[in-house]
């Protein structure tokens, strides 16, 4: 009883020194660590005035960074870091400038440019998922999946059942899916691979229940890749779900854009497949069946530019600021969530101010309404300076593409909003060329034929309470 009652008398002062620790640890690492003063002092406040709980969510949602080193292949050794003399088109004029977006993603990311590719999209899963399940068929040594959802329904289990026949085929295949896209559904589908022995694996498999990992868990990979026999490739931003089939009319209906690539990219598509199962399995991939000799295919000069939270940190960001500040004639953004931060609508604006037409392609309807109410609360500082918000139709409208001055287009898997930008492993292709670029500009006309313009007068007529809801939801969207 002495003891239980020492230990009672001094329990009080042990749980206060504790939080004591934590407090100064996670303020001595905001302070060191986070860039915007405004965040550290927030923080700060957090981890002092919530005992315990504040160094938690600290640990949780303010710890952003992981460490991880990228595994060498021995890949890209005749590829050259250099600027292409002519960007796309020789005979046209007028893309001289592109140049300047080509230098400064060359000194950010860690892919070099590379010609004679071809890239093809594909619209909605009607066109994406038969043209991937033939290929998946086809493939004859090896197959790398990687992806954000992975659903356990009419598509999902399609894929499974390729993938399936392709081990049983004697191809080398490596499925991996983010550890929170695995939760979409339930039961998981990698109940399915297990039994299908199909290897795969799950990326940053973080939870509250294991805590030497709980810094990771607001963390994800975004990324969406499929490549066979390394010399084809599949990427854009949609994931493996039968919302993708509009022709099937489900339930959550979603439109997207995914894209076939032949050519030397396909390389780096596969590089960052192979770094990241190596991260999440120590398996290296390397050797002929993963890497084969790069083959040309096509006139678009592209280069795959990955983004995250360890060495490729804002890679994606300063690409986009890149394009922003060189572009003179036209921007065309579609994107699903529209969160900017301050460098980029200052960018955005720039550049509408400076006589560029900037037009922004969002859903009417979005699939998180909180996301939806939090971007509304900041259409009014674009549209004040001139650019173009529209609204498309419902069904939601996952698809994400940049196009600057008819020539650069950006495709991938980001969107325009914190939780991409900062926290998500993202995946996004660069692309230099004239008649790709007005392909996807056709894409975007489509698009813009069927949507309605949004005001700086309607979004300034809105009520009291929405305009305080979007504004409260705007709060939280580095999290979102």
């Amino acid at each position: 009883m002495d003891r239980l009652e020492h230990i009672s008398r001094f329990w009080p002062h042990m749980v206060v020194g504790f939080h004591f620790l934590a407090a100064v640890l996670a303020s001595v690492h905001a302070l060191l660590h986070k860039r915007d003063p405004r965040s550290a002092t927030i923080w700060i406040a957090v981890v002092w005035t919530l005992p315990a709980l504040g160094p938690f969510l600290y640990l949780v949602l303010g710890v952003n960074r992981i460490r991880r080193r990228a595994v060498q292949l021995g890949v890209h050794k005749t590829f050259s870091r250099d600027v292409p003399e002519n960007l796309g088109e020789p005979e046209h004029d007028g893309a001289e400038h592109l140049k300047h977006i080509a230098r400064v993603v060359s000194r950010v990311a860690t892919q070099p440019l590379t010609a004679g590719n071809k890239i093809e999209p594909l619209v909605n899963g009607d066109a994406a998922f038969p043209a991937m399940l033939a290929a998946i068929e086809s493939a004859k040594k090896s197959v790398t999946l990687c992806t954000y959802i992975f659903d356990n329904d009419a598509s999902g289990t399609q894929f499974v059942a390729a993938l399936k026949r392709a081990v049983q085929r004697g191809v080398a295949v490596r499925v991996l899916i983010d550890s929170a896209g695995t939760r979409y559904s339930f039961p998981p589908i990698t109940w399915k691979l297990h039994h299908a022995r199909i290897p795969y694996a799950k990326f940053l498999p973080a939870s509250v229940f294991t805590p030497w990992r709980v810094a990771t868990i607001n963390l994800r990979n975004h990324r969406k890749s499929l490549v066979l026999d390394g010399q084809t490739g599949f990427t854009g931003g949609m994931n493996i779900r039968h919302g993708n089939v509009l022709a099937d009319n489900p339930s959550g209906a979603v439109q997207d854009l995914h894209f076939r690539v032949t050519g030397p990219v396909v390389t780096e598509l596969q590089e960052a497949f192979a770094n990241d199962w190596a991260f999440s399995t120590n398996e290296i991939l390397d050797g002929e069946i993963w890497f084969p000799e790069p083959k040309e295919c096509g006139d678009i000069i592209a280069r795959v530019i990955t983004d995250g939270p360890d060495a490729d940190f804002e890679n994606a960001r300063w690409t986009l600021l890149a394009a922003l500040a060189e572009a003179q004639t036209s921007v065309k953004i579609l994107t699903p969530y529209f969160l900017p931060d301050n460098a980029l609508v200052t960018a955005l604006n720039l550049a509408s101010l400076r006589g560029v037409r900037v037009d922004i392609i969002l859903p009417a309807k979005n699939n998180l309404p909180p996301v939806h109410w939090a971007s509304r609360a900041m259409w009014w500082q674009v549209l004040e300076r001139g650019c173009h918000i529209w609204l498309t139709p419902p069904p939601f409208d996952h698809s994400k593409l940049m196009i600057v001055d008819g020539h650069w287009v950006l495709l991938g898997s980001a969107n325009w909003d914190a939780r991409s930008l900062r926290l998500n492993f993202e995946l996004n292709v660069e692309c230099y060329s004239r008649a790709f670029a007005q392909e996807m500009d056709n894409v975007i006309a489509k698009k813009m034929s069927a949507a309605r313009e949004v005001t700086l007068a309607e979004v300034d007529a809105r009520s009291l309470p929405a305009k305080l809801r979007d504004a409260f939801a705007r709060l939280f969207s580095p999290y979102l």
